[in-house]
């Protein structure tokens, strides 16, 4: 009993010293306490209303008819679009989307409403600024949706004119219904979607960073003989003491980010139990993940710039901007190697489709699969550096 509890107490020990030398590192303290903060407040209030309105367009009217008049009136009072400038000539397009800086412009040809009257069917083009693709896209689907239902509605008064009820002009232009039933998003809110990846990617980037420097600043400083092997020479010691503490503030940070869900009406898990088991394998990983590059790379700068290379692309490998099933095979091996992957995957699951701890079993056994990984890697580099240390120490003995 006596000596378990001086082992706990050199333990413990060596947590305090952890604690104490993060908070002396105050890049550390305002990475830990504060980037959480502004990485959270900046992107709920950039997707905060998660729907994109107003997207600037140009409606060119060359027919200036009461047809085309009437196409212009929907097209300016459409929820997604903002007409920001009606022209009769179509010159000077590509020039006015430049400096409108609007998304599209709608084309409506001479003779529109002639052409309608006489069934020949004329063509409304539509030119798409897609220099940014999803305003892109969103501009043109609402864009469609509008001269769709200007064109159902022309083609049915046409159908009424000989002598069909609304309810048979309806059936005739339409003989069957396609109804699209949204599930999990209903709303189709960007919000909803972007905000537990990129807060997951804060989370592991600020974890990666205070780990980069864990044993790199041992080996700078040279206190990893003098204090740290001084105290144990044990490698699992060494590596629970390097990550505890990280452990214990990731706490800290899940909750914060647990009350900034609340602040922004953000979606949450529909238990908490495979929330927190999902949040502590992924913590788990990353640390031995930050853990094996701090050893290997011995100097703090280098570790934080390969680290960071690792961080930097993680959102967009991990297949939660870009379907994992299409990008090459070596790139999927890639981004499951990356505790940022099945995470997400599975707090996906959770937030939408109110997923149980089984159902995201597959994706906490790839993150054991990561901590069991690294973790032999980071034990096997903290045993040989502690045998380098010793033969070093014996060597510059007289």
């Amino acid at each position: 009993a006596y000596l378990f509890y001086r082992k706990m107490k050199n333990f413990l020990i060596l947590i305090k010293r952890e604690f104490q030398r993060f908070f002396k590192d105050s890049t550390l303290v305002s990475v830990f306490l504060m980037a959480p903060v502004v990485y959270a407040l900046l992107i709920g209030s950039v997707y905060k209303s998660g729907k994109v309105e107003n997207l600037p367009i140009i409606v060119i009217d060359q027919d200036n008819t009461p047809l085309s008049n009437q196409l212009v009136d929907m097209l300016s009072e459409s929820e997604k679009l903002k007409m920001v400038e009606l022209k009769y000539e179509n010159s000077f397009t590509n020039e006015d989307l430049i400096t409108k800086k609007a998304v599209l412009a709608v084309v409506i040809p001479d003779r529109f409403e002639a052409d309608i009257l006489q069934k020949k069917y004329p063509e409304v083009n539509t030119y798409v600024n897609t220099t940014n693709l999803l305003t892109a896209n969103l501009a043109s689907g609402a864009a469609q949706m509008t001269i769709g239902s200007f064109s159902a509605g022309i083609e049915m008064s046409g159908l009424r004119k000989k002598g069909m009820s609304d309810a048979q002009a309806q059936q005739s232009f339409e003989p069957f219904k396609a109804n699209y039933i949204r599930l999990f998003n209903p709303s189709a809110n960007y919000f909803t979607y972007m905000w537990p990846g990129m807060i997951t990617v804060v989370f592991q980037q600020i974890l990666l960073l205070g780990l980069a420097v864990s044993f790199s600043r041992e080996f700078e400083n040279k206190t990893f003989r003098k204090e740290l092997l001084s105290h144990t020479d044990s490698a699992l010691k060494m590596i629970l003491v390097k990550t505890i503490p990280f452990w214990i503030l990731s706490v800290g940070i899940t909750v914060m980010f647990y009350f900034f869900h609340h602040y922004f009406n953000a979606p949450m898990p529909y238990a908490v139990w495979p929330f927190v088991v999902n949040t502590a394998f992924f913590v788990g990983a990353v640390s031995m993940l930050g853990v094996a590059l701090s050893i290997l790379f011995k100097d703090s700068v280098r570790a934080t710039q390969i680290l960071m290379l690792i961080a930097a692309p993680a959102f967009i490998i991990g297949g939660y901007s870009w379907p994992l099933q299409a990008m090459p095979q070596w790139v999927q091996l890639l981004a499951n190697g990356i505790p940022l992957t099945p995470f997400l995957e599975a707090h996906k699951m959770m937030l939408y489709q109110k997923a149980t701890l089984a159902d995201i079993l597959p994706n906490l056994k790839v993150l054991v699969y990561q901590i069991m990984a690294y973790g032999a890697v980071a034990w096997i580099l903290v045993k040989y550096s502690i045998y380098r240390s010793r033969l070093k120490h014996k060597n510059d003995k007289p």
